[in-house]
């Protein structure tokens, strides 16, 4: 099953920096569309590792002991690649970052199509991962009167984990006291419910995680469930959702989420842009263009890295000294894209990688911007 690409993750492939040798980074595409049958899944695999074989060969500055580790390196991404299941449960590409010298073999199956690729660097190349965007776990909670059921995944790969139907009565038209007795208890009844469905889904969230939660219920009992979650799920609400509780497909509740996801991720991404475009503005904690950016990163200020979709720039890197420079400078090494260096470098001090998609404001400061912490 594809995987979540976590900041975790991310900081944990861009730490990985082998004392010799080089990190071999593998992409494969994976897109039914395109590779639908074992046989061109198989053509497929054939094409990147060949690729892979020839990359190592041609590599100059690499010692004999070097090159012979990353020929071990390429067996054992191949094994992984044609493994049996590789394509199944929505996977649409694979990156696997492997280097022995590290004790690096890492898999990471993911819900998008991605180019077929082989990086041969001293880091594993992650931007293709960034790119795809870190995936959060959602949480969407439906519930009415007498029913509820709970969703979890990533946002486009919910699934139902529980589902939840109490004994509520009906109201009648008896009157009197009996008519209020009555009403009251079903009122009870109901509270319960909302309790019961509030108390399984802060369980899930004990034993899974969830980083947003969208709800969804009757706009009468919308305030009262709401005050029955745990603070930590109230305060992780994004959204709401409108569909019939009880007889809602996955599908129909997978449509109505996503609309709430994409709402909220635009609605991150122009805060975000709020936040750098008043930075730079008023000559503050921001920084516009690869210049800027590239030296706010050399003093470890970024706090949210923001990059144009598809941005890509180029640039020198001075290992010695650990900096990032712009293609105009003396020292280091060129590098046809900066972009991927820079990423790691966010990752490594902590910081937020964000690629920009519905807006494009970043166009005038340049395709890149960091939003800094001092």
């Amino acid at each position: 099953m594809a995987e979540p690409i976590t900041q975790t993750r991310l900081r944990a492939l861009a730490d990985v920096r082998p004392e010799r040798g080089r990190v071999l980074s593998v992409f494969l595409n994976l897109d039914p569309t395109e590779f639908a049958t074992p046989p061109a899944r198989s053509s497929a695999i054939t094409s990147v590792m060949t690729a892979a074989a020839h990359k190592i060969e041609s590599k100059e500055g690499l010692s004999h002991e070097e090159r012979i580790g990353l020929r071990a390196d390429v067996e054992r991404v191949g094994e992984v690649l044609a493994g049996s299941g590789i394509a199944g449960n929505g996977t649409r590409g694979v990156a696997v970052f492997a280097c022995g010298e590290a004790g690096l073999l890492e898999v990471v199956r993911l819900r998008r199509p991605v180019d077929s690729k082989v990086v041969l660097d001293r880091t594993a190349f992650v931007e293709p991962l960034v790119m795809q965007g870190t995936d959060e776990q959602w949480m969407v909670v439906l519930t009415n009167r007498r029913a509820a059921r709970i969703f979890v995944g990533p946002g486009d790969a919910l699934a139902e984990t529980d589902r939840i139907v109490d004994d509520v009565h009906s109201q009648h038209d008896q009157g009197g006291w009996s008519q209020l007795n009555y009403q009251r208890s079903i009122e009870k009844d109901v509270s319960d419910h909302l309790g019961r469905a509030a108390e399984v889904a802060f369980e899930i969230y004990k034993r899974r995680g969830v980083d947003r939660v969208l709800i969804g219920a009757p706009e009468e009992l919308l305030h009262e469930f709401k005050g029955k979650l745990h603070p930590y799920l109230r305060e992780r609400i994004a959204g709401k959702i409108g569909v019939d509780v009880e007889n809602a497909s996955l599908d129909e509740v997978r449509a109505e989420a996503a609309v709430a996801i994409e709402a909220h991720a635009r609605k991150c991404e122009r805060e975000a842009l709020d936040r750098l475009v008043e930075a730079v503005g008023r000559g503050g904690r921001g920084a516009a263009g690869i210049s800027q950016v590239l030296d706010a990163l050399n003093q470890a200020r970024v706090e949210t890295l923001l990059i144009a979709e598809n941005f890509r720039a180029g640039g020198r890197r001075d290992f010695e000294a650990g900096l990032l420079l712009p293609e105009e400078a003396d020292a280091g090494e060129p590098v046809e894209d900066i972009v991927e260096p820079a990423i790691e470098k966010a990752l490594e001090q902590s910081a937020s990688p964000v690629v920009v998609r519905y807006f494009d404001d970043l166009q005038p400061l340049g395709g890149i911007g960091a939003v800094l912490r001092f």
